[in-house]
C-alpha cells in the first residue's frame, strides 16, 4: 500500500490524503478528507487548481469531520468525476447538510469578487450529499479485498472521527483533528493501541494550552471588564463546537452569578443550524453536559441569549445599548458577519475582541492578534484600539502534550512503524516530530505536498 499527501501538509488547512492499494487487494484508492485551503488569497487560489490525481479513479472517501478544511472540496471532486461512496458519521452528515449551502454562498461571493466561475455549483453539492453513507462509531465498513474502514471518536466536534483503515493484517489511523480534552460537551478522544501507521494533526504541535479552568476564568474576566467599560465583547467563532462550548460556559457563569446577566447574540445563521444538530444527536454528548442543560432552561437556551437569523436582526444588534456579547462567524475573521462588528468596534477602546480558535497565518484574525495597528475591512481602514485577547484553551484541537500522549498509546501494541505529521504549520509539525523522536523514539515524518510513501 502507498500513502500520498495532497493537502494539509505544513499547513493547517486543505486536508487530502490517498491510500493506494496494490492489485492483489483489488487496486483500490481510498481517500481521507478533501478540504478547502484557507487563510489567505494564495490559499484560496489553490482550491481552483486541478486535482493531482484522477477523481474518477478514487473508489471511496472517508470524512473525519465537517469543517470546511476537511470537506470543502468534495463537491469539486464530484464535479470532476468522483462517483464512489462517501463515508462519515451520522452527526457529520447532519452538519454537512447545513454547512455546504453556507460554504456555497461564500464561494459564490469570492468568485464574483475575483471575476471567475465558482469552484462548484449547487447541483454538485446535491450530488455529493447523495453519495454519502452515514455510519456509527466502531461500525466496520467492508471495502473489499480484505480491506475495511472504521470510525472512532476524535472528540473534536460532534461526530468527529479518527479513521481506521485495515489492510493485510495492518492498521493505519488518520486522526483528523483530535479534541482538546477534557471538553465540556464531548467525551475524550479514543486511543489506538495497535497502530502500524499514524497520520496525526499538529495544529498545536508546538504549544501547550492553558488549564481548562483558566480559560473559563479568562472568559469571566473579559466579560466583566467589558461590562465595566460599557463596551461590546466580540468573539469570532466557528459555527461548530466553539460556539456551543461558549454558550455552555456563559450559561454556567451566569447561573452561578460569576458574571452579570447580559445580552448574548449569536449572529450566525449557520451556528444556529449547527446547534440544532447537537439537539438532534444528544447521545453524542457527555452525560454530565446533558445533566447541566436539564437543570437549566434547556439545551443551549438561557435568559438573554438571542439568535440573529436575518440581516435585519443582525443590524438591530447595534440598536441595543452595550454592554453585550456578540458571537459571530467566521472564526478567523475571513468572512461572515463578524466583519461588520469588527468594522464598528475594533476602533472602540471600550470594546474587546476575544479569539478562541486557531488563527491561520495570513487571516484577518491572525493580523489583529499579531498587533497590526490597523486593518482593512470592506475597503475601509480601521484603526485597532479595542482590547485584544486569545484563549488557546478554547481550541478544539489537542495540544502538544495531548498529541504525544495519543501517539504513546498508539505505540503500546509494539507495532508502530511510522508517524506522519500533518495539518499544522511547518514549525508546529516539525516541533511535534522532534518531540516524538526524542521522547518516544518514533520514526516521525513531516511530508511535503505530493510526497508518496510505501507502507505495509
Amino acid at each position: 500500500m502507498k500513502i500520498s499527501f495532497y493537502g494539509g501538509v505544513k499547513s493547517v488547512t486543505g486536508a487530502n490524503y490517498v491510500l493506494s492499494v496494490g492489485p492483489s487487494s483489488g487496486g483500490k484508492k481510498i481517500m481521507v478528507d478533501c478540504g478547502l485551503f484557507q487563510g489567505s488569497k494564495y490559499a484560496e487560489d489553490l482550491n481552483y487548481n486541478k486535482f493531482p490525481y484522477n477523481p474518477s479513479g478514487i473508489d471511496c472517501v472517508f470524512i473525519t469531520h465537517s469543517h470546511a478544511d476537511h470537506i470543502g472540496r468534495l463537491p469539486k471532486l464530484v464535479k470532476e468525476g468522483f462517483g464512489g461512496k462517501i463515508y462519515c458519521t451520522k452527526p457529520t452528515l447532519g452538519l454537512m447538510k447545513r454547512a455546504f449551502p453556507d460554504n456555497w454562498k461564500l464561494i459564490v461571493q469570492e468568485a464574483k469578487d475575483d471575476l471567475h466561475p465558482p469552484l462548484f455549483n449547487e447541483e454538485d453539492i446535491e450530488k455529493t450529499l447523495s453519495l454519502v453513507e452515514a455510519k456509527s462509531y466502531y461500525e466496520a465498513i467492508d471495502l473489499g479485498g480484505g480491506i475495511y474502514g472504521k470510525f472512532h471518536n476524535a472528540g473534536h466536534i460532534i461526530g468527529s472521527a479518527i479513521v481506521e483503515i485495515g489492510f493485510g493484517g495492518q492498521k493505519i489511523f488518520f486522526t483528523g483533528d483530535l479534541g482538546n480534552s477534557p471538553a465540556p460537551l464531548l467525551s475524550n478522544p479514543d486511543f489506538a493501541s495497535d497502530a502500524d501507521y499514524v497520520v496525526i494533526e499538529s495544529a498545536y504541535g508546538s504549544r501547550i494550552h492553558e488549564d481548562r479552568q483558566r480559560r473559563k476564568d479568562i472568559l469571566e474576566d473579559m466579560v466583566e471588564e467589558t461590562v465595566a467599560r460599557g463596551g461590546t465583547l466580540m468573539i469570532p467563532s466557528f459555527a461548530i463546537e466553539r460556539t456551543q462550548e461558549l454558550l455552555f460556559e456563559l450559561n454556567d457563569l451566569m447561573m452561578n452569578k460569576r458574571i452579570p446577566s447580559l445580552p448574548v447574540f449569536i449572529d450566525s445563521p449557520l451556528a444556529q443550524k449547527m446547534t440544532e444538530v447537537y439537539k438532534e444527536f444528544p447521545s453524542y454528548l457527555k452525560e454530565e453536559a446533558l445533566k447541566t442543560f436539564e437543570s437549566g432552561e434547556g439545551l443551549f437556551e438561557f435568559q438573554g441569549l438571542k439568535f440573529s437569523e436575518t440581516v435585519e436582526e443582525s443590524k438591530a444588534i447595534n440598536d441595543m445599548p452595550p454592554p453585550r456579547v456578540i458571537i459571530a462567524g467566521s472564526g478567523m475573521s475571513n468572512g461572515g458577519r463578524i466583519l461588520h462588528h469588527e468594522r464598528r468596534y475594533l476602533s472602540d477602546p471600550k470594546s474587546a475582541i476575544l479569539f478562541i480558535g486557531y488563527q491561520v497565518k495570513g487571516s484577518l484574525g491572525r493580523r489583529i492578534l499579531d498587533g497590526e495597528p490597523e486593518v482593512k475591512i470592506f475597503s475601509e481602514k480601521i484603526p485597532i484600539k479595542c482590547h485584544i485577547k486569545a484563549i488557546g484553551g478554547y481550541s478544539a484541537h489537542a495540544d502538544q502534550n495531548q498529541l504525544v500522549n495519543w501517539v504513546e498509546h498508539a505505540k503500546e501494541g509494539g507495532k508502530l512503524k511510522r508517524v506522519f505529521i500533518v495539518q499544522g504549520e511547518e514549525e508546529s509539525a516539525t516541533s511535534l516530530a522532534l518531540k516524538l523522536r526524542d521522547n518516544l523514539l518514533i520514526d516521525s515524518t513531516v511530508p511535503n505536498e505530493g510526497d508518496e510513501f510505501e507502507i505495509g
